[in-house]
């Protein structure tokens, strides 16, 4: 029989104090029990998911100039920016695979010469406007129009595009291009806001830095210094985005002119991710447990490139061949990037790929320093006075190097100067301005060009070293000219089948490095330091470094719990 409740007023008299104390843990116990209880049901039978709310805000260097797709060029923070703006029919998900983006679907012809897209349905400019097939035309027939200066435009040149219907494009090319998927990540304009920018205002429109595009964030305001310099961009989730609204609500960027402000930056709370590092900075980094810090491999290169037309002394193969053995790549990759790259031996870039080492295993180039001055004793260029420094016919072994001012890039000059000069060359070096190199590049004004290329994830070297590509805007920065080279390259992005293409350009491998055109040094990683406390932001394989926004709307901060497609046992 149970106590009564009056029974129960008497109970604190008659237990005892160790009782009493018995009894209220043991009623704690049982409340918490009561209250506990149904928490650890809801989280067994649910898992976490992203939830939307939170801001981010990472810092780039340099400042913005051309927010559109059709005029980024060197500058990164450019491409950063372009890549968030604005969408192109297809991009690369997280594998490196390319995926719908702007399309819902596409279509290629039996003969590989037509590529139908269908566009989603109610997509929307982040003003309001409908984006259509009129607007894949018209950006397409103006990056293919010289007047506007785009740099796209190499990769575009005989393709014809034509509206089907509103969600309909159709785009024609004359020859099979193996790659040509890989051009549709390019971002589209808005026609009703470009139509009426004429060609010679076109990189003067207040649009390349107050962009309007279709991506998953759109400009909410612009922070500028007392020059009137952009010094943040502060964007906001695109809740009519195509591909849903993006989780976190609020994306910031802060521009900083060096790598030592941007790093102060983080150091002080400022920012809370870093867009780009150099290996010998990360050890200035402090709270590095805040930061996921990224490496992940590109598809890019630094060579050292020889404009013969600018120098006679590198039209000699028997020079260019002394400094491609002549140069210890090994040292680079260790004193420039502190390990945190490969040496390479071709642009193929095939030292990317573990499973895929150069063919017979061995460098063309293996660096042997003996072997290099004994090709210019047997070609007569000797140090007769005992200087250190080659001559032939009373012309000494004087070269220019041209680079820009990138940290890296001076200190890989510095070391080059220093491996060249033990073979008995004497080198100038030249370093030059972001703004200085690109003219330097347009006018080919440079006897060694060290700099770097980004190829994409879909090789084809048709643009960086077909002979039709050695005058700007082409990239081809060696001024390349070998008939049978352009020969393979011209049918390789006509093979569509990817082995037998590889195959094809294994061949024009060899002939390029036979002519020795260039010396190919390294392919660094890619040093990305985002806040650790974003999910699901998967970075394994890029092509770009700006291609890591690709799914920005995917990335998360904030969770909740959902109950999950398949139950939990």
């Amino acid at each position: 029989m149970l106590p009564t409740a009056k029974q129960f007023r008497f109970l604190p008299q008659i237990i005892s104090k160790k009782e009493h104390w018995l009894l209220l843990t043991l009623s704690a116990v049982i409340l918490g029990s009561l209250i506990f209880i149904p928490f650890g049901i809801f989280y067994h039978f649910t898992i976490a998911a992203p939830d939307f709310g939170g801001s981010y805000t990472e810092g780039l260097i340099g400042t913005p100039q051309f927010i559109n797709p059709l005029l980024v060029q060197a500058n990164d923070t450019d491409r950063d920016l372009a890549s968030i703006f604005y969408a192109g029919l297809l991009k690369y998900d997280s594998q490196g695979d390319l995926v719908p983006d702007l399309a819902e679907s596409y279509q290629i012809s039996d003969n590989g010469l037509e590529y139908s897209f269908t566009l989603k349905k109610n997509i929307k400019w982040h003003d309001g406007y409908p984006l259509t097939a009129d607007d894949v035309v018209f950006t397409v027939k103006i990056l293919q129009n010289n007047d506007y200066g785009s740099i796209q435009r190499i990769n575009w040149q005989g393709i014809e595009t034509e509206k089907i219907n509103d969600r309909v494009v159709k785009i024609k090319l004359k020859n099979k291009y193996a790659q040509f998927l890989s051009n549709t990540t390019l971002g589209i304009l808005p026609k009703h806001l470009w139509e009426n920018v004429k060609p010679a205002l076109f990189a003067l429109s207040e649009l390349n830095l107050n962009p309007i595009g279709s991506g998953p964030y759109k400009l909410k305001r612009i922070g500028k210094d007392s020059q009137s310099i952009a010094r943040s961009y502060e964007l906001t989730a695109f809740e009519d985005y195509h591909d849903g609204r993006p989780f976190i609500k609020n994306v910031s960027f802060r521009f900083y002119d060096s790598e030592d402000q941007l790093i102060s930056a983080y150091n002080n709370n400022s920012i809370q991710g870093l867009g780009v590092i150099s290996p010998e900075k990360l050890k200035n980094i402090k709270f590095s447990q805040r930061l996921n810090i990224r490496q992940i491999k590109l598809p890019r290169y630094f060579a050292a490139f020889f404009n013969q037309n600018q120098s006679k002394l590198l039209s000699d193969k028997n020079i260019r061949l002394a400094l491609n053995y002549g140069t210890n790549k090994t040292n680079l990759v260790e004193e420039v990037l502190k390990g945190n790259g490969l040496a390479i031996n071709s642009p193929l870039l095939k030292e990317l790929n573990e499973n895929n080492p150069p063919a017979g295993g061995l460098q063309k180039f293996a660096f042997d320093k003996e072997f290099a001055k004994q090709i210019l004793e047997n070609s007569n260029w000797k140090d007769t006075d005992g200087n250190g420094l080659r001559e032939k016919d009373k012309t000494e072994l004087v070269l220019k190097v041209t680079t820009s001012n990138f940290p890296e890039l001076i200190k890989a000059a510095d070391l080059l100067k220093k491996q060249w000069k033990e073979l008995g060359f004497k080198i100038e070096i030249k370093v030059e301005t972001l703004a200085e190199i690109q003219f330097a590049i347009q006018n080919r004004s440079f006897e060694i060009l060290l700099f770097g290329e980004v190829q994409g994830l879909n090789f084809d070297p048709f643009s960086f070293w077909h002979s039709l590509h050695k005058k700007d805007p082409g990239l081809n920065l060696a001024l390349y000219d070998n008939k049978s080279a352009d020969k393979i390259m011209e049918e390789g992005r006509q093979i569509l089948d990817t082995i037998s293409r590889n195959n094809k350009y294994n061949d024009f491998e060899k002939i390029l490095l036979e002519d020795a055109p260039a010396v190919f040094l390294y392919s660094p990683h890619y040093l990305y330091l985002p806040a650790s406390k974003i999910k699901d932001n998967d970075l394994s394989v890029l092509s770009l470094p700006s291609d890591r926004f690709d799914n920005i709307s995917q990335w998360s901060i904030e969770t909740k719990r959902v109950r999950p497609l398949t139950p939990i046992p």
